[in-house]
């Protein structure tokens, strides 16, 4: 099957699954959001004595995370998350994914439905003062995707009238346009696959989001182009632990600086990544070891 059409798979699969679920295992996709909330996080001792750690990835945001045909959680957080089950727990099926969208995923954590957050998460220090970030694994900045037919090539072009800037709720996009651009409108919707949907029926003029997300999107969506490639200087992407858990925030580290050493996060980026950037973003996206050089 053609990659754009296993994407729409997993895109009409995703939104489904949104819409009656709110936790899913990776192996049988249960509804695990069940219970009372704790603010308390739990031990690494209590993680093991469960036999399962709890990690907040998308469902809707290939190649990163996305829900495919069959139910299971793929992309590349994944595959990093299931190496952090296997190497804290002893199997990797023991990561139960939890799916959130970009919104939610700091409430996440404050609310103990998650011990991890591995969605593509950007750093910054708004979110710092909520959760804890550990070292990074990958580096990115922002783009902006627009129409072959009208290409938006220079932000001034969105400070028109009647041009509407699409992002979604709770990334970093958002707020860097509601800071930096306070007079360019904003058409706002909370999944990846409502930013796509508005971009497509001519809602807004382009969307605005991380640069990796969107060269995958505009490869697999012929008539859309990364009009303006990258702004707004570099990021980084990190899990991010609750606030005030140390143990597993040194435990993440400690195990980024191991499967460092066997160029884990480049293997990952090899199996996921590949065949939509190709060998030639390597160097540009991969952060091995927790360490950006």
């Amino acid at each position: 099957m053609r990659k754009g059409m296993k994407w729409a798979v997993s895109f009409m699969a995703a939104g489904l699954l949104l819409a009656g679920l709110t936790a899913c295992s990776n192996s049988d996709n249960k509804d695990n959001s069940a219970g009372p909330a704790s603010s308390k996080f739990a031990s690494i001792e209590q993680l093991k004595k469960d036999g399962k750690v709890r990690i907040g990835v998308f469902a809707d945001k290939p190649p990163f995370g996305y829900v495919d045909a069959d139910g299971k959680n793929q992309g590349f957080d994944v595959y990093i998350a299931k190496r952090f089950a296997k190497d804290l727990l002893g199997d990797e099926s023991k990561a139960e994914f939890v799916l959130v969208d970009a919104a939610s995923r700091v409430a996440y954590l404050e609310s103990n439905k998650v011990d991890i957050i591995m969605a593509n998460f950007t750093v910054t220090d708004e979110r710092k003062e909520k959760v804890d970030f550990a070292n990074p694994y990958m580096k990115l900045s922002f783009g902006i995707v627009s129409p072959d037919s009208a290409p938006v090539t220079s932000i001034d072009q969105l400070k028109e009238k009647g041009q509407k800037l699409i992002v979604a709720k709770g990334t970093t996009a958002e707020t860097y346009f509601t800071k930096e651009y306070p007079d360019i409108e904003l058409l706002k919707f909370d999944q990846y696959t409502e930013i796509f949907a508005a971009l497509k029926d001519g809602r807004g003029a382009a969307i605005a989001n991380d640069n990796t997300e969107l060269i995958a999107w505009a490869k697999s969506n012929p008539g859309f182009t990364v009009s303006i490639p990258a702004f707004g200087g570099q990021d980084t992407i990190a899990p991010a632990v609750a606030k005030g858990n140390t143990e597993l925030l040194n435990w993440i580290n400690t195990e980024l600086e191991t499967i460092g050493k066997e160029q884990f996060i480049h293997q990952a980026y090899s199996d996921t990544l590949n065949e939509v950037y190709g060998e030639g973003y390597t160097d540009e996206l991969v952060v091995e070891g927790g360490k950006v050089e």
